[in-house]
């Protein structure tokens, strides 16, 4: 399948990232490649730009667009961004520094859209919401084998979920009877749990489902853990931008800008998309963006 995905705020993003000719900058969070090659379109044939990413998939797209735009100055690593100090340690000589680091925190649209992965409650897959094959966690052992008050803890504090007791109760019984192996299993069990009268203009599986695909993908350990690292890979004046996509994603951008000595926080408040690109990108809507400069 194609790779579609429209990079988020990429305006706002390069604004505060200032690309300029022979600059080296990291995308952790490569997707659709739209930070990456508009970075590498602005700092010439002397920059680079590293683009990681766990999904070979975007990997691939990347390569293509790549060969497809003659860009020479890109290097791709297909790995999580949790191993950014491994990752340029292996690839850069010791001591190197860059001008800037971005980080989008969304699933792309590509993963979203495609049926064959188990992120999306719509259609009957397998219960894998796993970024790549390196991944500790299986969603199916989650939803099989988590207990009824950690199932719970997970769908209120990832999910956001209101009715997260309900669901985890739900789960729980519904497994003693036969293991839920496939979305389509899981969206029936949490539909049965939620009676219409309970249901809002979003689906009831939705926040269940990101819950889980970020319990899978450990993603707010990976976070907390990458962000000192990131600075520390900064030159003085380099900047930090964060995309992020859930209130305890921001919440742990905002804490550690605001706890971190070394930097200087440039956006009081989150910026967020423009009702233009909400209009034309609806996945956008909930975005905030977050940026600090490295101190000299």
């Amino acid at each position: 399948m194609s790779y579609q995905h429209i990079p988020v705020m990429l305006d706002e993003v390069i604004e505060y990232l200032k690309p300029r000719l022979g600059k080296k900058y990291i995308d952790c969070t490569l997707g659709g490649a739209g930070y990456t090659v508009a970075l590498a379109k602005k700092i010439g044939s002397q920059g680079k730009v590293v683009g990681i990413d766990l999904d070979e998939l975007a990997i691939r797209n990347a390569q293509a667009l790549i060969s497809e735009q003659k860009l020479s100055n890109i290097i791709l690593i297909n790995d999580n961004f949790k191993n950014l100090k491994t990752i340029l340690s292996e690839k850069f000589p010791a001591g190197s520094k860059f001008d800037g680091i971005v980080f989008d925190l969304g699933l792309s649209s590509a993963q979203l859209d495609d049926e064959a992965r188990g992120f999306s409650f719509k259609g009957d897959r397998p219960l894998d919401m796993s970024f790549g094959p390196a991944n500790q966690s299986s969603t199916e052992e989650i939803v099989n084998r988590y207990p009824l008050l950690e199932l719970t803890r997970i769908f209120r504090e990832y999910g956001e979920e209101k009715h997260a007791y309900r669901i985890a109760k739900a789960i729980v019984e519904a497994r003693r009877a036969q293991r839920i192996k496939t979305t389509a299993d899981l969206t029936a069990v949490i539909e049965k749990a939620i009676p219409f009268r309970y249901q809002s203009k979003i689906h009831p599986a939705t926040r269940v489902f990101q819950a889980l695909r970020m319990e899978t993908n450990e993603e707010l350990a990976s976070l907390l853990e990458v962000l000192p690292v990131a600075v520390s890979f900064l030159k003085p004046l380099g900047c930090l931008v964060v995309v992020s996509f859930h209130s305890g994603e921001d919440r742990i951008v905002k804490r550690f800008f605001k706890g971190e000595e070394g930097l200087k926080i440039l956006t009081k408040r989150p910026l967020v998309p423009t009702e233009a690109e909400t209009e034309n990108n609806p996945r956008a809507r909930s975005a905030k963006l977050r940026a600090a400069e490295k101190i000299r």
